[in-house]
């Protein structure tokens, strides 16, 4: 890493770079794609799009999670719309409905159609799991072979329960989505800088970390910094350490005080991604609606700290005046190994010359 270049501006820019990771990288990993407590009942729903495919998850009478892509097998409408409880599933364009296992129900005007058997047409499939409050999807072939702990470890899964992140006992308090106009990788980069960042960006922040004490910890496909706590008068700081990890490629567990976060990153376009951010609270505290107004304020000015930083670095990166720079070994190594999984995902089917060594 001293050594090191950062990865070219093309990376952030280019609309071709954009379509291999959505090929080579989202779709051949495990991906968070939001919590589990509105799929707690049977009959229970959740849907939305991840890069562009719209998915569902449900939760059918006989209590199994299942998801599918959400896409009518008549002519390609939604079956599916935000979440709920509902017995099956009905295209709002000719009212095809579909059961929460995914099978065909009923076709309405289907009648004529030649060699149609109904009890061969469904939902096509998504790979699912679970992990804690979390809900993974695998929108690639590969999605049968390795699983979501196989995917992080038995090391990170370890260390994760330790340090409370994997809690399915947190109350879900609020969501909120953000969208900048940055690369994705520019906020997951921001998230990456072992701190470096915190003392000049977030001074707020910084007054409640005894930064001297911060430090990262390296696994196979994902990283987690932490640091202990200082004397602070933010409300979701507390007093136990900081934890933060990433888990490749785009999620973000935040665990701090008595409060957890999840931020999860996706493209929207070469220049412009989303960030959906849930927050839990323990127990009873979830409770106590003026702490949880104070806390995601102090939180959301955080975040809107990082989006001034990352939309500006956005528009370095399309300067003439700048094509690479340097890691700063003392505070960068997770985001030297996020540019090096990014890398090998790009260069596993095919030599890209793109996609230099750096």
């Amino acid at each position: 890493m001293p050594q090191a270049s950062t990865p070219p501006s093309s990376w952030y820019l280019s609309p071709e770079v954009l379509q291999k990771e959505r090929a080579q990288v989202f779709m051949q990993h495990w991906v968070c794609v939001g919590p589990l407590n509105r799929l707690s009942q049977p009959g229970s729903f959740e849907s939305g799009v991840y890069l562009d495919m719209p998915w569902v998850v449900t939760r059918a009478e006989d209590g199994q999670l299942r998801a599918f892509h959400n896409v009518c097998q008549h002519h390609a409408a939604a079956v599916a719309d935000g979440s709920g409880c509902a017995q099956l599933l009905r295209c709002s364009y000719h009212g095809w409905e579909y059961g929460l296992n995914g099978r065909l129900k009923k076709a309405p005007g289907a009648d004529g159609i030649q060699k149609f058997h109904a009890d061969q047409i469904a939902l096509k499939p998504i790979g699912l799991a679970v992990l804690g409050h979390l809900i993974f999807l695998h929108f690639g072939e590969s999605g049968e072979g390795m699983s979501v702990e196989e995917q992080l470890g038995k090391e990170q899964l370890q260390d994760m329960k330790a340090d409370g992140m994997l809690d399915g006992g947190l109350q879900h308090v609020a969501t909120r989505e953000y969208r900048l106009q940055c690369n994705w990788k520019v906020f997951a980069d921001n998230y990456l800088d072992g701190g470096y960042h915190v003392p000049v960006a977030h001074p707020d922040l910084a007054a409640g970390l005894d930064l001297g004490t911060y430090s990262s910890k390296l696994y196979n496909s994902s990283s987690v910094q932490s640091c202990q706590a200082a004397g602070s008068t933010e409300a979701r700081l507390g007093t136990r350490a900081a934890a933060y990890a990433f888990l490749y490629p785009n999620l973000m567990i935040n665990r701090y005080g008595s409060w957890m976060d999840t931020n999860i990153v996706q493209p929207a376009g070469p220049e412009s991604c989303t960030v959906r951010f849930d927050w839990w609270l323990e127990g009873k505290l979830g409770d106590s609606e003026a702490l949880i107004e104070q806390s995601i304020a102090e939180s959301e000015q955080v975040q809107h700290e990082d989006v001034a930083l990352c939309e500006g670095v956005q528009r370095g990166l399309r300067s003439p005046a700048y094509s690479s720079g340097r890691y700063a070994p003392r505070f960068e190594a997770p985001m030297f190994q996020f540019h090096r999984l990014l890398h090998a995902d790009l260069c596993a089917k095919q030599h890209w010359l793109a996609y230099r060594e750096f």
